[in-house]
């Protein structure tokens, strides 16, 4: 006998929530409701995939058997999960898989995942490696954390978001990785923009340089994915500098609890840091480059 498919629900429709949320509806996916705390965004992408809008995070876990969470931060993720808020999706925890997709520390998807397992729920934290492009395409690169019943439930799911998905252990062991994999891409980020910003001020033809780059020591994902925004100042938002700030220091609070002293870690924050005191959170993570060529923000003064 087969199973009934499952009912989808959203929590969090930002630029990746959305476009996973457009990806699965493409698909065939049963969806039934979105909320987000931007009610504007709820009602046109309610709108636009014909489901419904709903007015709590209790009201999508009222409707589906499986609720995609996509939020920003580890005080957004407990808000939602809330004990004490009656419009949060514990209310309806029970027999409900959660999939929580956001970028946050080890501890907050271990407690959510206590918490939902106490009203016999399942959580599974799937954490994403990609951007907009490969939410709304299905190609993302998705790393799983929880029980096995959680993960088995949550693959049909997970197999249309992604081109790879991965078990990697219980609650807390994906996020792990996941702070480790954008630590290192954010280091990476800044060391282009240094290298590029440094290479603009000798002299030396940046398109020249990054194809240099693409064929050494110097070669790297980052390099194919921001090096000619750098050099453009495309900096149209796909992962946030805000969000790499906030992924890196996540990763730097495991470090203090391993022993760990991580410099090149540190300083790659405290860049992101003074670009989002800048005003420039919202741009994306390329616009670190913002700060390490002459002729642009900031970068004058530390030459004085």
């Amino acid at each position: 006998m087969t199973e009934p498919a499952e009912s989808i629900g959203f929590v969090g429709i930002g630029r990746m929530g959305a476009n996973m949320a457009r990806c699965l509806h493409e698909r065939g996916l049963h969806l039934t409701s979105v909320y987000d705390l931007d009610p504007t965004a709820a009602v046109d992408l309610a709108a636009e995939l014909d489901v419904h809008q709903a007015q709590t995070p209790a009201d999508v876990a009222d409707r589906s058997s499986v609720i995609i969470t996509v939020v920003s931060d580890d005080t957004a993720m407990r808000s939602i999960f809330s004990a004490t808020d009656k419009t949060s999706l514990l209310g309806s925890a029970r027999g409900r898989l959660f999939i929580n997709c956001a970028t946050l520390s080890p501890k907050t998807h271990q407690d959510i995942a206590g918490l939902v397992a106490d009203q016999e729920g399942l959580c599974l934290e799937s954490c994403m490696a990609g951007s907009i492009t490969q939410a709304r395409q299905g190609t993302l690169y998705l790393m799983c954390g929880g029980s096995a019943e959680a993960y088995i439930r949550a693959k049909i799911i997970l197999d249309v978001l992604g081109t790879t998905v991965r078990y990697i252990g219980q609650s807390g062991e994906a996020a792990n990785v996941k702070a480790l994999v954008n630590m290192v891409m954010n280091s990476n980020t800044a060391a282009l923009a240094e290298g590029l910003g440094l290479g603009a001020a000798l002299g030396i033809d940046l398109a020249l340089l990054r194809d240099v780059f693409s064929q050494t020591g110097a070669a790297s994902r980052v390099l194919e994915t921001d090096g000619d925004d750098m050099q453009q100042r495309a900096h149209d938002c796909y992962f946030s500098a805000a969000h790499a700030a906030k992924d890196s220091a996540i990763a730097l609070d495991l470090a203090e609890q391993a022993g760990l002293s991580l410099p090149v870690a540190q300083a790659t924050l405290a860049q992101y840091q003074r670009l989002m005191a800048l005003g420039k959170g919202d741009l994306d993570k390329s616009a670190i480059a913002e700060l390490t060529f002459v002729d642009r923000l900031g970068s004058s003064s530390a030459r004085g």
